[in-house]
Parts: structure tokens; C-alpha cells; sequence
């Protein structure tokens, strides 16, 4: 499983990085957590706001998650 977190290094963005990374650790999922900041990768997902949560390519979430709203995306 590929997790990219869109941001522009916002301090939202940065936050959903560490905990996305943290899920991932207590779930123990195989999956690679990318930080995206280049704007020009970013505007390839046509989203608007920030930060947003890829998985496999897809956008699933877009602004703040919870912990228990990433697991939720993550085990679905």
C-alpha cells in the first residue's frame, strides 16, 4: 500500500503525516507514508484543500483527520 499525505508543509499537513505514520505503526500495515510537497505533484490530484490523504493513487480524505478516522480509512 502506497499513503501519500498532500501538503504544503502546513503545520495541518505536517500533524496528518505523523499520525497517518503512527496508525500505520499500530496497526502494523506493509505500507510506504510519503510526505507530498511539491505543488506541481500536488495539483495532479485536482484537490483544494489541504491536507489530503492519497491511498494507491486515490484521494479518501481531504482537511484534518482524527487517528480514528485514518484507521478507518486505512482498514477499509
Amino acid at each position: 500500500m502506497e499513503i501519500k499525505i498532500l501538503g504544503t508543509g502546513c503545520a495541518g499537513c505536517n500533524t496528518l503525516y505523523e499520525t497517518v505514520k503512527q496508525v500505520v505503526n499500530d496497526l502494523k500495515i506493509e505500507a510506504s507514508v510519503i510526505k507530498e510537497e511539491d505543488l506541481m505533484e500536488i495539483m495532479k490530484y485536482n484537490v483544494m484543500t489541504l491536507p489530503a490523504l492519497v491511498i494507491d493513487n486515490n484521494v479518501v480524505a481531504k482537511g484534518k483527520l482524527s487517528p480514528t478516522q485514518v484507521k478507518e480509512l486505512l482498514t477499509k
